[in-house]
């Protein structure tokens, strides 16, 4: 599976950005999608994640409420909806696809190449 992420760009505090990451390859259907982030001088953190269907998603307590995932099957995109952003939603983020390994536990092998955010305050 290859992915291209795209749609950061500089924002201010209290907006909203859409990020999609769009791929391809593999049958992107049978992957679980994620979004992480890495803040400057950080490791990268999990942000949300969508199974197959679109009909499960998880989310970081930090960012509940204010982003939303969402993935359309039919054009191999994920989405990431991010409202009433703050500064320290400031990070590169990374979408990645996955699948459940040996251990129960989900994967993620595929990684996009990252997309900036920033949020001025």
């Amino acid at each position: 599976v290859q992915l291209q992420a795209s749609g950061g760009g500089l924002v201010q505090a209290g907006g909203s950005l859409r990020l999609s990451c769009a791929a391809s390859g593999r049958t992107f259907s049978g992957y679980f999608m994620a979004w992480f982030r890495q803040a400057p001088g950080q490791e990268r953190v999990f942000v949300t994640q969508i199974n197959s269907s679109g009909g499960s998603t998880t989310y970081a307590d930090s960012v509940k409420g204010r982003f939303t995932i969402s993935r359309d099957n039919a054009k191999n995109t994920v989405y990431l909806q991010m409202n009433s952003l703050r500064p320290e939603d400031t990070a590169v983020y990374y979408c990645a696809a996955g699948r459940v390994g040996g251990n129960g536990k989900i994967e993620y092998d595929y990684w996009g190449q990252g997309t900036l955010v920033t949020v001025s305050s």
